[in-house]
């Protein structure tokens, strides 16, 4: 008895992304937990998904790769795009660290923030409301860099005027040279900033669907909503914004380097976020999956020992 054999004519039938399949994600999650960084034929060869063993090792080794790439470009004398996530975060403690320790300026350095909660107009919270992931970015990166920081008009936010305009700045960006470095986490229904596996089913294809660069207002899963419920807003639903301001595949999946983060472990052996682990690594490209092309990619994906699982029942 299970999901699969028991949906029809529940609550759920028709809740979850039209181009689902159910019994092909449970299969990405039967596997062993050893067997979570077998490679696949879809990852780029450059693509590797490193396991930490607890979030104390996740957050420092994300931020070293952060504060690497901006150093290395600092370096070459190159530009640096980086798309910023407010989730996952304890990683920008430090990437603060190890930049103020190596003294590297971050004036090279270009920063576009990957969504925003917004209402269905696209407009967003006030940048001082501690619920936006602007007061967010400028209290955990921005603002403890000090003089090492980003400029501010180097600064940019999925605000309903700033988010399209991202294309075009971040094209002038790579066309001068820039490298373009994604950080991001995984959500709960596999989306990439808030980029939603339902809209796979606005496009014919795959290819069409690689070309959309943003959304302005979008519809948010309910299960995003939930999760964020939980992660960012103390379980209070009622204060979480069922919209969103959001990058799509046509910015993210231009990028020439990505550090991932997955640190979605709760306490006595509650997790949220390993079916959309291994789903990532498992499932293989799918615009209905979005986070499955995030292997197609070079980078890193740091991840929580215990989200390999193995992903069995327990009543916790």
């Amino acid at each position: 008895m299970n999901f699969v054999n028991t949906v029809q004519g529940s609550l759920l039938e028709g809740f979850y992304p039209a181009g689902w399949d159910m019994e092909a994600i449970d299969r990405c999650c039967s596997h062993p937990p050893e067997a979570i960084t077998e490679r696949q034929s879809f990852w780029h060869a450059d693509f590797n998904p490193i396991s930490c063993n607890n979030v104390q090792e996740l957050n420092v080794r994300m931020g070293h790769e952060i504060a690497m790439q901006i150093k290395k470009n600092r370096e070459e004398g190159r530009k640096t795009a980086l798309i910023l996530p407010a989730g996952p975060m304890g990683m920008y403690e430090w990437a603060v660290f190890f930049l103020k320790e190596w003294q590297i300026s971050c004036s090279h350095v270009y920063g576009f923030n990957m969504d925003e909660w917004s209402d269905g107009e696209g407009n967003t919270l006030p940048p001082e409301h501690t619920g936006s992931f602007q007061y967010a970015m400028e209290q955990a990166f921005y603002g403890p860099l000090g003089d090492l920081t980003v400029p501010v008009e180097q600064r940019h936010f999925a605000t309903l005027e700033q988010l399209p305009t991202y294309a075009e700045k971040i094209a002038a960006l790579k066309a001068e040279g820039a490298e373009l470095v994604t950080i991001f986490g995984i959500g709960r229904v596999m989306h990439i900033a808030f980029w939603e596996p339902q809209y796979g089913g606005e496009f014919s294809s795959d290819e069409e669907w690689k070309q959309a660069t943003h959304r302005i207002g979008a519809q948010l899963h309910p299960l995003t909503i939930e999760q964020n419920a939980i992660t960012s807003f103390k379980s209070r639903t009622t204060l979480v914004p069922c919209r969103a301001n959001t990058i799509g595949p046509g910015l993210f999946l231009q990028s020439d380097r990505i550090i991932g983060g997955c640190d979605g472990a709760l306490s006595r052996g509650m997790q949220w976020q390993g079916l959309s682990l291994w789903t990532t690594l498992r499932h293989g490209p799918s615009r209905w999956i979005p986070s499955s092309f995030m292997p197609t990619l070079p980078g890193k994906l740091f991840f929580l020992e215990e989200l390999a699982g193995p992903l069995q029942p327990g009543i916790n």
